[in-house]
């Protein structure tokens, strides 16, 4: 179960990664509030994270990891516009969430092959357990 702060963290880091191109498209500023709404976080603190930014948290566990991980890439894609700035920017988060390089390159790989840019959640979780051998 994440804290309020791990959630605020987790929202901030998405909303850095929109807005990389100065700009934060609709789709991608739906996808995180519905995140937003997952995690019951209260509307003005939603809204200030656009101004204000959030401690940054370590999220404890790798499962918590990757998920934020698949979040941001999913994030990456929703308004069909994938810059490289942004996939340097997820990939050094991979780096700083302790994630493997080599799995993260699949992922990335197997979503931009995805016509839907979705991933099973067993497939993700196994591209990661994959790179453990």
């Amino acid at each position: 179960m994440l804290t309020y702060k791990e959630k605020l963290s987790i929202l901030d880091e998405m909303i850095a990664l929109s807005q990389i191109d100065g700009k934060v498209h609709e789709r991608e500023y739906q996808f995180i509030q519905m995140i937003a709404e997952e995690f019951q976080v209260r509307e003005e603190d939603f809204k200030e994270l656009f101004h204000v930014e959030a401690p940054k948290v370590v999220l404890k566990t790798e499962f918590q990891r990757i998920e934020q991980f698949y979040r941001l890439a999913l994030l990456m894609h929703s308004d069909h516009h994938k810059l490289e700035e942004e996939v340097s920017f997820l990939k050094n988060v991979a780096i700083n969430l302790g994630l493997n390089p080599m799995a993260v390159k699949k992922v990335l790989l197997a979503m931009d092959e995805s016509p839907t840019k979705m991933l099973d959640p067993k497939h993700l979780l196994e591209l990661f357990r994959d790179q453990l051998n």
